[in-house]
């Protein structure tokens, strides 16, 4: 049996995309006016990839429910029965909305509140989509943006003591903490959020137009949010800004976002990796439905000391791996020169893309050219191997081993 595939992802259309990295990356044509924010590369029912076959395509989820041992492996099937991450490109040119994914416990309480409420899950009040927390790490594919969980203590004191509009907030802080601080401005009005920030929007606008403003800044995000924004509400997002770490990430660097870490990312591209759920609370930068008290229950509020992963390298093989606490996936870059095979034995199924160069894929019985943009997936207990006679950079998606 055939245990190596192409396989052909699928675009998102997001208006924070940008306009024509992805489709450059994947070979698509470039449409006027169309923003190109996701590819998706997985088997999730909003959006499968498509298996490439001989005779016909088939789709990802259809192709592992007809083959489940031989394309997850024994150990994935028992534990998840089904492909438990959702790999994707991403090309974020404005900010995507802050947010915070629950755990798995939270997640199965929440859909099954919702489901008993008859809630449709296409409603736009809807909250859980499915049962399963969404754990994720992104690496970095250029100078990369995000905001990842709140400072520290003293740094968030001093960004609310040198905003002099928010300076009021830092005896509610000082009295009740993250959790005291974040409810107050999230649960405030429309009115009330408007007639704060304005004098700080009027204040910072002007010097982001004259570029006056460095991305290290609160006050950059802030300004950039808004910039060109006619809606004379403003998002109480931009509180959020000034509490959370604002991370700058260089190429090849790698940040992983765990549950009830709130986030955002900013600018950039990267390549991401997550469980298979769409499971998103949000808090702010968005016109979707936001539910503060769900928010709340989910949230982690606590400072966060950034953690940029270099990951762990095997010279040998020109391989990069990105270790984290997730069970559901594992990210790793694979980096060949025409002096270095890669050689391994898959212990379930992994989806490989490649962004730059081009190779030749072998198991024992069959051979696939992988050049730049193209997907490949991979059987569970292939062994395989992959030669270059130039450079390739790859990224791999694949499940831990199971305990």
């Amino acid at each position: 049996m055939r245990k190596i595939f192409k396989l052909k992802g699928k675009i998102q259309n997001y208006d924070w995309g940008g306009k024509s990295y992805i489709p450059n990356l994947v070979s698509e044509d470039i449409k006027e006016n169309n923003t190109y924010a996701e590819y998706w590369m997985g088997a999730h029912v909003k959006a499968p990839s498509e298996v490439i076959r001989e005779k016909e395509n088939i789709l990802l989820d259809k192709f592992i429910e007809k083959n489940l041992i031989d394309t997850l492996g024994a150990d994935v099937t028992s534990k998840f029965g089904k492909l438990p991450f959702l790999f994707k490109v991403l090309d974020v040119n404005n900010m995507l909305s802050i947010q915070v994914h629950p755990s798995v416990e939270a997640a199965i309480k929440g859909f099954n509140l919702e489901e008993s409420k008859g809630i449709p899950l296409t409603a736009k009040n809807r909250n859980y989509k499915d049962k399963n927390h969404k754990p994720e790490i992104m690496v970095a594919l250029s100078d990369f943006w995000l905001l990842h969980g709140f400072l520290e203590r003293k740094k968030l004191i001093k960004n609310l003591e040198q905003t002099k509009e928010l300076k009021f907030l830092k005896e509610i802080f000082l009295d009740k903490g993250y959790a005291g601080l974040y409810k107050e401005v999230m649960n405030y009005s429309q009115k009330e959020v408007n007639n704060i920030l304005q004098p700080l929007v009027d204040r910072i606008l002007p010097k982001y137009a004259n570029n006056e403003l460095e991305k290290a800044s609160p006050a950059y995000w802030a300004a950039k949010s808004i910039d060109g924004k006619t809606n004379k509400d403003i998002d109480k997002g931009i509180f959020s800004i000034y509490f959370f770490n604002i991370l700058n990430v260089s190429k090849g660097e790698a940040v992983f976002q765990d549950a009830g870490v709130p986030h955002a990312y900013l600018e950039g591209k990267n390549i991401e990796l997550m469980a298979n759920s769409d499971n998103v609370l949000r808090a702010g930068l968005t016109s979707k439905h936001i539910d503060v008290n769900e928010l709340i229950k989910n949230t982690k509020f606590e400072e966060t000391i950034p953690e940029i992963l270099k990951g762990n390298i095997n010279l040998e093989n020109g391989e990069t791996v990105f270790k984290t606490k997730a069970i559901d996936f594992e990210l790793s870059k694979i980096s060949l020169n025409d002096t270095i095979t890669y050689n391994k034995t898959s212990t379930s199924i992994e989806i490989l893309i490649a962004l730059e160069g081009s190779a030749t894929i072998k198991d024992n019985s069959f051979s696939l050219a992988l050049n730049k943009g193209e997907c490949v997936l991979i059987n569970a207990n292939t062994n395989y191997k992959i030669e270059t006679n130039s450079n390739i950079e790859i990224y791999k998606a694949s499940v831990p081993e199971v305990n």
